[in-house]
């Protein structure tokens, strides 16, 4: 179920900054209180193959969300100690060293059970240990979310395991957001920043198509 246009989860997790300190972040409220937009994209583990290759893409154009008033956060469902060994590890062997922004530690899958994104085939009940047995990896999907400064999710997005995410897009996307918080208009598609935008109107619509 999409969780657009709703505000995202008030829960605190366990988290990691760049220099091993170990925090709690609730994202609801890195976006609320301090008046910025956040990113926050979800990766299934640590030490593999297509997640730090994102990693580093997020890490490169984070000066470009700086300047856009949003938090770039990462996450799995790895530990903190497996994140900073991981932080700590060359990027020419396969580490995310230099790093900057945190990771959520959610080891406990309280946070993307509620999003709803966690590899989870089937589940079952085994009489014989008195359990519930979980098909699949249990780990996270390639999920992606922007929240803006009100706690309200305005982007949502989930890629499969061997999918990468096209990095620029998200930046394009809170141009788009911003622009339409600043100026009231709507965002056709492929429109980037300096580009003409239209009111939500038939007109406008008209207008944009005939000289697009």
């Amino acid at each position: 179920m999409s969780l657009v246009g709703k505000k995202f989860p008030s829960i605190a997790v366990d988290a990691i900054s760049e220099m091993g300190d170990n925090l709690k972040i609730n994202i609801f409220e890195e976006a609320t209180n301090n008046n910025k937009k956040v990113l926050l994209f979800w990766y299934p583990k640590d030490f593999t193959f297509v997640c730090p290759t994102e990693l580093h893409a997020f890490q490169a154009v984070l000066p470009e969300f700086e300047k856009r008033n949003t938090i770039v956060i990462g996450a799995s469902c790895d530990t903190n100690e497996v994140h900073f060994a991981w932080l700590n590890t060359a990027k020419n062997n396969g580490g995310i060293e230099g790093v900057t922004y945190p990771i959520l530690a959610d080891t406990n899958r309280n946070l993307s059970n509620i999003l709803g994104i966690l590899d989870i085939e089937s589940t079952g009940y085994s009489e014989e240990t008195d359990s519930i047995i979980i098909e699949g990896s249990n780990v996270t999907y390639r999920a992606t979310y922007l929240i803006d400064e009100t706690g309200k999710i305005f982007h949502e997005s989930v890629n499969d395991m061997p999918l990468g995410r096209n990095v620029n897009e998200y930046l394009r996307m809170v141009d788009a957001y911003t622009h339409i918080q600043e100026k009231g208009e709507v965002c056709p598609a492929n429109w980037e920043a300096g580009k003409e935008a239209m009111s939500a109107d038939r007109e406008s619509t008209a207008e944009y198509l005939s000289l697009n």
